[in-house]
């Protein structure tokens, strides 16, 4: 479970205005701080398919958001990318 401190750094990398939570930059932020919480979660516990399956939608949805950043707003997308350090 993310905590509230790991949210806000995470808003706070990506923010376009100071109570900006629902840009695609900040909600693809906030899923990457909780996809990397439970990929060391599935390190330590293999068999745990609820989790992986979790995982694996909050991969889709941020393959999605990106999708439409890159879309829309080319500069934007590759700027969130740099930030979060993604592979793309």
């Amino acid at each position: 479970m993310i905590t509230t401190e790991n949210k806000t750094k995470a808003f706070a990398l990506t923010q376009l205005h100071k109570d900006d939570v629902g840009s695609p930059q900040a909600q693809v932020a906030v899923l990457t701080e909780r996809i990397k919480e439970v990929t060391e979660h599935l390190k330590a516990n293999k068999h745990d398919f609820m989790a992986r399956r979790g995982l694996v939608q909050m991969v889709g949805r941020r393959k999605k958001l990106l999708k439409y950043l890159e879309q829309k707003n080319f500069e934007a997308y590759k700027a969130t990318v740099a930030k979060l350090g993604l592979r793309k």
